[in-house]
């Protein structure tokens, strides 16, 4: 289970980091901006329901 916590930790600080490059180059409400804050916040969820399960 560790693994797959490490895992969806550097997708989410991949993410996070692209999200982050995007908005400033594009802007805040850029489509593709968008797309990595929603695909951030399906990581966060999908680690925090991991993580409740597991506890």
């Amino acid at each position: 289970m560790n693994n797959v916590n490490q895992d969806l930790g550097h997708k989410i600080d991949l993410v996070r980091r692209l999200m982050i490059a995007t908005a400033q180059a594009k802007g805040m409400n850029n489509p593709e901006t968008i797309k990595y804050s929603e695909e951030l916040d399906r990581l966060i969820l999908e680690t925090q329901l991991l993580l409740k399960s597991c506890s």
